[in-house]
């Protein structure tokens, strides 16, 4: 592996970046984030929303019943 890139999720990140470039790019980042939040803001809610929707019944309660 490149030693000028550190492994993240899905992606390399060069480290040989000053911190005006890495800020450069994270204000880049804000921005597109933005535009997109402008864009799809509800409907990106409602999927996230839709994703934490079990997919399957929760298991009867029973109050009665310990921990």
């Amino acid at each position: 592996m490149n030693p000028s890139l550190r492994p993240s999720a899905s992606f390399a990140v060069p480290t040989h970046w000053s911190p005006e470039q890495a800020l450069a790019v994270l204000e880049g980042l804000q921005a597109v984030r933005e535009a997109v939040w402008a864009i799809y803001g509800p409907q990106a809610q409602q999927a996230w929303r839709d994703q934490l929707v079990p997919d399957h019944e929760p298991p009867d309660f029973d109050p009665d019943l310990p921990f």
